[in-house]
């Protein structure tokens, strides 16, 4: 029936009465929703899940892994190496080298499998987090909030704009309720619903009214469940950091081609001519006495070489240091309360929907395992460069705790504000019906005299608490008048609105919203007496009321009603819907002036931001008084003297202006009241348009196209809407701006870890490259084979990035102002730390190659001992240089590169393994890796060595640096390059 749309069917159950006995469902209470209930529900009708498609396994990231065109060469290179060398050296001594390379190998594909398979997970986790919404259903009379995965058939579930339909479901009652079914039709339109088409289905967006369903299908019975089911969202998403990252890769990866063709050519040719000795001395190539097999053997030993400078010089650590510190910084946000939100848009749902059902093959890009149109993990990134910080007032500024203190009826003042003592039974009566009955709230009374429970957004429950404390009886007053119909609150028009029938000839419209726009639409007031005055003469007093409430940061809301002809009614339903409530000619009831107190650590988290060089700006739908008051005890505005008319401004003023006028304007504005969502929308656009890097809060649905609009868009996770938050990039879980500020915080790491690991790794690339190539050249030997360089790809690929991309947050960069659009990767300074890093370990490394005999004292030994000891010294310097430079990476432009270094457990860890595994290569598997036990003297010489790096390294920062980005001319035509080959 439901997905057939059957209505026919439905009206032979008895419509949605009918089916709700069947179901045991109360329409107005809900089930009862004891343990017992909901399990045979589960039991009969299934639960509110679906199956996932099984997730890539590990042996899929196994296979990945080993495809890496460099790998594959090593490993061919190491199968000839190992057969040739059991061929002439036996079965026992002959399988060193190639079992050495293929084992070298073997450890990089397991290393990076596994880091690319736990970020999988870590992202699977997240996934399910952001499924994981929370509703409210009715059950057993009162208002519960449970998971989407709890539902059961037979739930009564009120729907308001901006909600997922959480089932199928049948409509019970609504009022001007539309939904969005792109996502299940792949249609882009509106679909009103009423008792005609009372089909609702799961997985749709209420894009209008409201209404209360009852649910009828759940998981894997119904169409979205299915949907779901069968496809899978591993797909790939380039960060706009990671495209820049390839733009290095790439330029890293053609010099270290170039450098490995050239080492190839030399030594091959180095080779036939005769120019090349074994290490006793001995010429390697006769011609006409070599045997082919040991032609055969040398040559791939000589391939294997060049193979190796390719693997050292191709950074495969750039993508998973991204992957990595994006994995490491959401887990870290995520506990700091914000999560990496949903960004499929309505529209590229729809365009995702359609290609499952095309069965289009999306492409995967292997280098970042993440979850395209689900995860924008650009945002994490994007957001270390944000230059302004468009914010909510009401619960992300303030608590969002609301309490009436303050409350007018007519012009007389309430002291305190629920003395019912003064209220005359008219008024009261008035009242009490517009409250109950203009709202999406809900009160509960507990049978047994308990304390009484009241639901709906923070400002309807301020007020219904207010009521209640005057005396009101929520259910009596909801049963003495029939709801004809209803204006939700809107946003644009700041007021909300309902058409009642209290008796057969008497109906009434009760109006609720913003003080000042319904004082101007009010004609008469209901004094204490319950008679109705002229408002002529006293709107002038309602007015500075209103204003003396707004500077106290009291949010103003009015209320008001007009009786209406019942014969004027539109009879027939059709006509009722589409009929406007009238706005005018308005009895003023009352006024009241709700508290919500700032949340404590605001003013110190807008501090930290203008510090940071992040404009603070306040967008709020609240009175231009009220949020001046806000802004003033935020520290948004330090002053009085701040609050001149160039920096605050109101939206209808702010909308008025041209599009030139706007970007003038917008530049200066730190405060806009009675802002609408389309005047954020204009703001966000005049802000970038002038180069501001913009990101935006927000909750509502209409503010969708802001938060989409913005460079991040921030929802939040309390009181958006499943709408804003799918067009948002990252959810503030729990609503607070200290929390934006730990975004923009990690943000501003991600970009600065990344930029560590950069500087980390090319120090290795530069260093290794120029002393293999300038010993291959010039002695037909390199001191680094293949498994030590191996070795020391997997120190600074993998171990360095784990080690380097998960450094914290420091208050330093706080202090920093924020990263430009334009700003290159590689800056000045990570140039001079990786020039004077680089010279010192090639000049140290080449002295060691070329005099290493007698510094070393190794002139008494045998030729072939000698290099042996020479090129282990070498082998075990080059490591340490390494591990002493990751120290200097972690602060590229601090002095003290031990800053906090003891509280990162990890790096110390990951520096503790390296130093252990290089103990053990070096006095336990020298048959491995070419080389021999070393005495503690000579270890010592290569800690010394090492260690000399770090004074190197405070000297080297003393060196001013040029301010021209010397990175232009090297890296940005590779970036072009790379760009252009992408589109």
């Amino acid at each position: 029936m439901s997905r057939d749309h059957n209505s026919s069917a439905l009206q032979q159950y008895g419509g949605v009465k009918g089916l709700s006995d069947m179901l045991r469902t109360n329409l107005e209470k809900g089930i009862l929703g004891d343990e017992d209930d909901i399990l045979k529900r589960r039991n009969a009708f299934g639960s509110n899940t679906y199956p996932r498609k099984k997730a890539r396994s590990f042996l899929r990231f196994l296979w990945e892994a080993w495809q890496d065109l460099t790998l594959i060469i090593l490993i061919i290179a190491a199968a000839a190496s190992l057969a040739l060398g059991m061929k002439t050296e036996g079965i026992k001594e002959g399988w060193y080298d190639g079992g050495s390379i293929a084992f070298a190998v073997f450890l990089v594909i397991i290393v990076t499998a596994i880091s690319d398979y736990r970020q999988s997970l870590q992202f699977q986790n997240l996934n399910e987090e952001k499924r994981n919404i929370q509703i409210e259903v009715m059950r057993g009379g009162r208002m519960v909030k449970i998971s989407i995965f709890d539902i059961v058939v037979g739930d009564v579930v009120p729907l308001r704009i901006g909600d997922q339909v959480p089932a199928d479901g049948i409509l019970i009652s609504g009022h001007s309720l539309a939904t969005d079914e792109s996502s299940m039709t792949g249609e882009s339109k509106i679909v009103h619903k009423d008792q005609k088409a009372p089909f609702l289905m799961s997985g749709c967006k209420v894009a209008d009214g409201v209404g209360t369903m009852l649910v009828t299908g759940v998981g894997i019975n119904t169409e979205w469940g299915l949907l779901m089911a069968s496809i899978s969202e591993d797909t790939g998403e380039e960060t706009p950091l990671q495209v820049r990252l390839n733009g290095v890769a790439t330029f890293i990866g053609i010099v270290g081609l170039v450098v490995a063709f050239s080492v190839l050519a030399v030594l091959l040719a180095r080779y036939f001519t005769g120019n090349t000795r074994n290490s006793n001395g001995t010429v390697q190539f006769h011609k006409g006495e070599t045997s082919i097999s040991q032609i055969v053997d040398d040559i791939i030993k000589i391939v294997t070489i060049a193979v190796t400078i390719v693997v050292v010089a191709v950074p495969e650590g750039l993508p998973l240091a991204v992957t990595l510190t994006l994995a490491y910084s959401m887990r870290k946000m995520m506990a700091d309360k914000a999560l990496a939100s949903p960004a499929y848009s309505l529209k590229s749902l729809l365009y995702f929907c359609n290609y499952i059902r095309y069965k289009v093959l999306l492409s995967k890009n292997k280098s970042i395992k993440t979850f395209d149109q689900v995860r924008r993990l650009s945002a994490c990134e994007t957001m270390g460069s944000a230059t302004t910080i468009c914010s909510d007032k009401t619960g992300t500024l303030t608590l969002n705790q609301m309490t009436v203190v303050e409350a007018y009826i007519g012009r007389q003042r309430l002291d305190p504000p629920d003395d019912s003592s003064k209220l005359h039974t008219r008024i009261s009566s008035l009242l009490f019906t517009g409250i109950a009955q203009n709202t999406q709230g809900n009160v509960f009374e507990p049978k047994d005299g308990g304390a009484v429970e009241i639901s709906g957004s923070p400002t309807e429950k301020a007020i219904l608490s207010w009521a209640v404390k005057l005396g009101m009886k929520f259910e009596a007053m909801k049963s003495e008048s029939t709801v004809l119909q209803v204006f939700p609150f809107n946003s644009e028009k700041k007021r909300g609105g309902v058409a009642l029938k209290v008796q057969d000839s008497e109906a009434y419209i009760h109006w609720k919203g913003a003080a000042e726009i319904l004082l101007a639409s009010c004609t008469k007031y209901m004094d204490l007496n319950g008679q109705l005055q002229s408002i002529d003469g006293e709107k002038e007093f309602c007015k500075e009321a209103i204003d003396d409430m707004a500077a106290r940061s009291l949010r103003c809301v009015a209320i008001a009603y007009r009786p209406f002809d019942v014969e004027k009614i539109p009879a027939d339903t059709e006509s009722l819907d589409k009929w406007v409530l009238p706005e005018d000619d308005l009895v003023l009831i009352g006024i009241v002036g709700i508290k919500d107190p700032c949340r404590p650590g605001v003013k110190d988290a807008v501090k930290v931001c203008i510090e940071a060089g992040v404009k603070v700006r306040m967008v709020t739908g609240d009175n231009i008084q009220t949020a001046k008051a806000i802004a003033l005890e935020c520290g948004i505005l330090s002053s009085d003297a701040d609050a001149s008319e160039s920096n605050i401004i109101e939206g209808k003023v702010f909308r008025a202006l041209s599009e030139g006028e706007r970007e003038q304007v917008a530049k200066r504005i730190t405060v806009m009241g009675r802002s609408s969502p389309s005047d954020k929308l204009l703001l966000v656009q005049a802000l970038r348009k002038g180069g501001d890097v913009v990101a935006v809060t927000g909750d509502g649905t209409n503010d969708a196209p802001a938060l989409h609009e913005a460079d991040i868009g921030l929802a939040m996770g309390i009181q958006g809407t499943e709408v804003a938050k799918e067009s948002s990039d990252i959810i503030i879980l729990d609503d607070n701006f200290a929390s934006v500020v730990k975004v923009v915080r990690w943000g501003r790491s991600v970009y600065a870890n990344i930029q560590k690991f950069i500087q980390f790794q090319l120090t290795v690339n530069v260093a290794a490259l120029i002393i293999n190539v300038v010993a291959a050249v010039s002695s037909g030997d390199v001191p680094l084979n293949a498994v030590q360089l191996l070795w020391v790809n997997l120190i600074m690929d993998t171990l360095g990035a784990l080690a380097l991309a998960t450094e914290p947050p420091t208050d330093h960069l706080m202090h920093r102002t924020p990263v430009g659009r334009r700003e290159p990767l590689i800056t000045n300074i990570m140039w001079r730390n990786l020039i004077v890093q680089a010279l010192y370990q090639v000049g140290v490394l080449l002295v060691l190659n070329f005099a290493g005999r007698t510094i070393l004292g190794l002139n008494d030994e045998t030729r072939e001992r000698a290099n042996e000891v020479k090129n282990t010294v070498i082998f075990n310097t080059f490591v340490f240089c390494q591990i002493f430079n990751e120290f200097n990476a972690r602060k590229p432009d601090e002095m003290n590169v031990f800053t906090g270094v003891t509280k990162n457990y990890l790096f110390m860890g990951i520096i503790g393994i390296t130093l252990v595994l290089q103990v053990i290569i070096i006095q336990f598997l020298g048959k491995f890796t070419s080389t021999v036990r070393l005495s503690w003297e000579l270890w010592l010489v290569s800690i010394a060595i090492g260690l000399i790096s770090w004074p190197l390294a405070v000297v080297g920062k003393l060196i001013p640096v040029p301010e021209t980005p010397l990175a232009k001319y090297f890296i940005r035509p590779f970036q072009r390059l790379r760009t252009a080959r992408s589109a």
